[in-house]
Order: structure tokens, then sequence, then C-alpha cells
């Protein structure tokens, strides 16, 4: 493999959470007074932070109201997401491929870090990673690189030995501002036409986890 290390965003990169995003976006809104956001609206905000997904869908920006959101969400959702989130299917085994080819693997999101580790640790894929950097842990999130190049220079490695996957044109733009390769995961709401009319450079785009190991190489 020519990266000598791979990182990852966790939704729908990695990991399906819908069900308690949707959930936790509901209960925010509805406790909030505003009307039930459907699906399809919450599951294009994923990518985006708590507030940002907020304001996009009720056009109000007012810090105190998103502040109030993100409480009432990670109130409803944070225990939810260790129960419901499902890995994709190719997801277990890619991690454990790379581990066993002793190529570090880590995750960074907008997810909470205490969040993520949960949800991996129930998982039983924790162990397959070195590094997990949550939302909480940057000043600035992505498409801001800040995470991704901690997460990079604590491997210590540069950021063109590096592999990062997401899902989203904010996870594409992430790894063109840190100077790393980009593995676009076709698992979200991101389609491939997306990725290829944004001009953003992509070296793979994977149809699943599945094709993403192939491409690697790892048996």
């Amino acid at each position: 493999m020519e990266f000598h290390g791979v990182f990852f965003d966790f939704d729908y990169t990695l990991g399906d959470a819908t069900e308690a995003i949707v959930t936790g976006f509901r209960y925010g809104f509805d406790k909030m007074g505003l009307p039930l956001p459907q699906r399809e609206q919450v599951r294009h905000t994923v990518g985006l932070t708590l507030e940002d997904g907020y304001t996009a869908l009720t056009g109000d920006d007012r810090p105190e109201r998103r502040a109030e959101f993100r409480r009432l969400y990670t109130e409803k959702a944070a225990p939810l997401q260790v129960e419901v989130t499902k890995l994709f299917p190719g997801a277990a085994e890619l991690l454990s491929a790379l581990k066993t080819a002793e190529i570090p693997a880590g995750v960074v999101s907008t997810k909470r870090t205490d969040t993520l580790r949960a949800v991996l640790e129930a998982r039983g894929v924790l162990p397959y990673l070195v590094s997990l950097t949550g939302g909480d842990l940057v000043d600035r999130p992505k498409p801001d690189p800040q995470g991704l190049l901690a997460a990079v220079a604590a491997q210590g490695l540069k950021p063109e030995q590096v592999l990062f996957c997401g899902d989203t044109l904010i996870d594409c733009e992430t790894a063109h501002r840190a100077g790393t390769h980009f593995c676009a995961v076709l698992n979200g709401t991101t389609t491939r036409q997306d990725f290829a009319a944004s001009g953003l450079p992509v070296d793979y785009m994977a149809e699943d986890l599945w094709a993403l190991k192939a491409w690697l190489g790892l048996s």
C-alpha cells in the first residue's frame, strides 16, 4: 500500500447513526416549538456541526438557540447512538486488515469523542484504531483541517503519506486543505456526480467499504 496512515470520517463513512440523529433532531425541534424536520432533511445535514445543521434547517443563527438545540439533541441522541448505530458492511474487516498490515487508522469526526469511543467500543472495533478526534477536541470544525492534521502529526506522519476517507464535500475539502489524499465513500447523501462536479481532487470513489479495502490492496 502506498499510504502510511488511513483516517476516516464516521457518520455515513464507517457507520450509520441515522435513527439516533433523526430522533435527536426531532426531539430538539419539538422542545423548541419548531416544526419537526423530515428524515431526508436531517440526513442531508450529516457532516455539519449540530449548530450548523440546526441553522441549515431553520434559518435561525442566534447563538443561544443554536446552543439550546445542541443541548437538547445531545440529551436525546447521545445514549441512543450507542444502542442503534450500525457499522456499514465491511467496516470491521477493513479496520482489522489495516491493523494487521500495521497501517495506523483513526477517526476524525464532528461527533463527540466520547460518543465515538462508546459506539466503536460497543461494536468491537475500537482496538483497531490508533486515535479518535471528535468535534470537541478542535477549535475549528471540518472543513478546517485542524483535527485531521493533529491526528496525522500524532502518528509522526506527513499529510502526503495519508489517505482520508469521507462521504461529504466537507470531508473532501478537509483533505484538500490538509494536503492528504482523499477517498470518497459513497455511503451517504453525496453522490459520485457531486464529488466530480466539486473540482476537488479525489483519488478514488468507493461504492462501499469492501471496494475501498480491495483498492487498498488489503487481504
